[in-house]
């Protein structure tokens, strides 16, 4: 069983320390890898703000860089510390490293990514494309 309190206490505190000088919106995100990892980030923002960093984009950074493997458990939450949705793009980035597995703390409870990204386009796609001899 997951502990859905302690996940979001982690994304509260990591929340606090996010860097967002222009929009005053800060995220915090956490999850736990499918090893048990404790996964953290923040959304960093720039001067020039397409290239800010949502706080997802962090988390799915240190996935990979302290060893890889899948999320299992997903939350985010706004600089209040109340869970708040992932953005498009942001969505498509949990896919990658959860797949429809992946359990996501929502406003409405928790999810399924299925639910949380319906119709998700994910590596099977791009592998059709070179079976088919398309790539």
């Amino acid at each position: 069983m997951v502990d859905w309190d302690s996940l979001q206490a982690a994304a509260r505190d990591v929340a606090a320390r996010a860097y967002a000088p222009y929009s005053g919106y800060r995220v915090g995100a956490a999850a736990l890898a499918d090893d048990g990892r404790l996964l953290v980030g923040c959304n960093v923002e720039n001067a020039g703000y397409g290239v800010t960093l949502c706080a997802e984009c962090g988390l799915v950074s240190s996935l990979h860089a302290t060893g890889g493997g899948r999320l299992t458990h997903f939350v985010c939450v706004n600089g209040e510390g109340e869970v708040i949705m992932p953005c498009g793009r942001c969505r498509q980035l949990l896919w990658e490293a959860g797949g429809a597995a992946l359990q996501v703390l929502t406003p409405k409870g928790v999810l399924g990514m299925e639910e949380v990204l319906p119709q998700a386009f994910g590596p099977q796609d791009l592998e059709a494309v070179a079976e088919a001899g398309g790539a």
